[in-house]
């Protein structure tokens, strides 16, 4: 054949495809999609293709984080790194930032987790012993709880009569005066405040994060930030910038004006595409907000927030679902998984009477499940949207919080069993997108330095490296309605590869964390190389 096309050979690639799993050349045409799978008889198939000698390198589906916000991500790049070991740290970096910081302009940070100092809140106290005379603002690992000084509560004119917003809440001493603490919707008293960057400013930020992400072997991502995201990533899909491929999910106050246009899941570019419907159920379990059945250990009158009930969510899905979008529901606690489920099995119901497609609906996050409802995710088709790095990130916490019931957090492994869909991602910038770090987490239920043991933390739960690896591609895929054009390294699919120098089928286990890709292909081009 005279087609012209680019030949990868000379490398050992998975493919993910069962039908041809492992092969040593890829032919790929002018338009970035592979046009066949196979061995060096490809050289003869194609001997007027451009050929590129992989030096016996491996070669992987690109990997996809199906849980990310993206301009959180690119702007906290920016901002004050505070997870910190210790508390002293986190305010030492603050007044080292503040004595770079102009008078009356904002310190934002994010990172910090009060269960890694002790369990106990910080206070605007801390922050305001070095730094008094500038509003600083730190929002949690979590993205659940944000920490103030008293600059900043002064500009919010958040006080001690200030009440609490709904499903949100102050933190006060024993007088009454607000400690510096916000949580859930609280935090919006404060964010509302803070300036605003411009869309090209927002655009510029993605832009630079992404060469980050391509570097880690991302090709793709899931976003959940709202519009100025939105707008951003049109300007940069505009301008011919934006390299990664965005499903790009709708916060949940927008869903009237999507009604109203009619718009639908998978509209937009190769790059840019309407994803689902977001919604909160619950918060978190670092704040203790994730919403439970019984109470958080040692909290006997705390079952966190539930944000909304099974009905409520099932209104909005059938909204939804009259357009053609799905839901993404937020959902860390096992009462809130449990009635996002009833929700859901109402929605499927409505669909199916009402003759509309059954939409590829999901659950964020599925942290900690009741027993009762482990199989109903996969009865209902609900895809398990997860991320295998909260779990060796939390694991000390979930145990301390939840006791014997964590041996249903995380637990991933179940999931597949039951027949559920799983799509990993990272949740950054609560936690690194690095998905290698995310393989290693979901392989061992370990941390880098062997925590907890050798077995990992409910060892039943750990997945096999082939497993893991379907979750950043054909599953992230499937949720994302591309299932025939990506995850996969076959004929007809979107030529989007990551090379590796090692083989992650063959590097021991606890080693996988390292792993970092020399070369990053979208479309049939290199879109990262060192």
């Amino acid at each position: 054949m005279s087609l012209l096309c680019t030949l990868l050979h000379n490398a050992r690639i998975y493919t993910l495809d069962r039908h041809q799993p492992v092969v040593s050349a890829l032919a790929i045409d002018a338009q970035g999609r592979i046009i066949a799978a196979g061995g060096e008889e490809l050289r003869e198939t194609f001997p007027f293709a451009q050929r590129q000698d992989m030096g016996k390198r491996v070669i992987l589906p690109g990997l996809t984080d199906a849980h990310i916000h993206l301009m959180h991500y690119a702007l906290n790049l920016q901002k004050v790194d505070v997870e910190t070991s210790t508390k002293a740290e986190a305010i030492r970096r603050v007044a080292e930032r503040a004595n770079k910081t102009l008078a009356g302009e904002w310190i934002l940070g994010h990172g910090w987790q009060q269960n890694d100092w002790g369990g106990d809140f910080p206070t605007a106290t801390d922050l305001d012993a070095v730094v008094a005379d500038k509003p600083v603002y730190l929002t949690a690992k979590s993205l659940h709880a944000g920490w103030a000084n008293s600059a900043a509560l002064q500009q919010a004119g958040i006080g001690p009569n200030t009440p609490d917003p709904a499903n949100g809440k102050i933190l006060r001493d024993e007088h009454g005066q607000p400690t510096g603490i916000l949580l859930e919707s609280a935090m919006t008293l404060i964010e509302t405040k803070l300036p605003q960057p411009t869309t090209s400013q927002v655009a510029d930020a993605i832009d630079s994060a992404q060469a980050t992400l391509l570097a880690m072997g991302i090709t793709g991502v899931h976003d959940f930030d709202y519009r100025p995201c939105f707008m951003a990533l049109q300007q940069l899909d505009a301008e011919g910038r934006l390299k990664l491929r965005v499903l790009k999910n709708i916060p949940l106050a927008l869903l009237d004006y999507a009604h109203g246009l009619g718009l639908r899941a998978g509209f937009g570019s190769d790059h840019l595409r309407i994803g689902m419907v977001k919604i909160f159920m619950d918060g978190a379990l670092g704040p203790r907000t994730a919403a439970m059945f019984a109470p958080y250990l040692n909290e006997p009158e705390n079952r966190g927030i539930l944000n909304m009930d099974g009905e409520e969510l099932f209104e909005h899905g059938r909204k939804a679902a009259e357009v053609g979008l799905g839901l993404t529901v937020h959902a860390i606690g096992d009462r809130a998984v449990h009635e996002v489920l009833n929700g859901l099995e109402h929605l499927r119901h409505y669909e199916h009477a009402n003759h509309l497609p059954a939409l590829r609906h999901r659950i964020e996050h599925v942290q900690i499940i009741h027993p009762n409802d482990t199989n109903r995710l996969a009865q209902l088709k609900v895809i398990a949207s997860m991320q295998p790095i909260h779990a060796t990130s939390d694991m000390f916490a979930a145990d301390y919080y939840w006791g014997e019931r964590a041996r249903l957090a995380y637990a991933w492994k179940t999931q597949l069993l039951a027949g559920a869909i799983l799509a990993f991602g990272s949740d950054a910038p609560v936690e690194s997108p690095n998905p290698f770090l995310g393989l290693h987490a979901a392989v061992t239920r370990r941390r880098s330095d062997g925590a907890p043991g050798p077995q990992g933390w409910y060892p039943e739960e750990r997945l096999t490296l082939h497993q893991a690896l379907e979750a950043y591609t054909i599953g992230a895929a499937y949720a994302a309605g591309l299932e025939t054009r990506r995850g996969k390294l076959t004929p007809g699919f979107d030529a989007d590869l990551i090379v590796l120098e090692q083989d992650p089928f063959v590097c021991p286990a606890e080693e996988l964390y390292t792993l970092r890709p020399s070369a990053t292909m979208i479309s049939g081009a290199w879109a990262w190389q060192p």
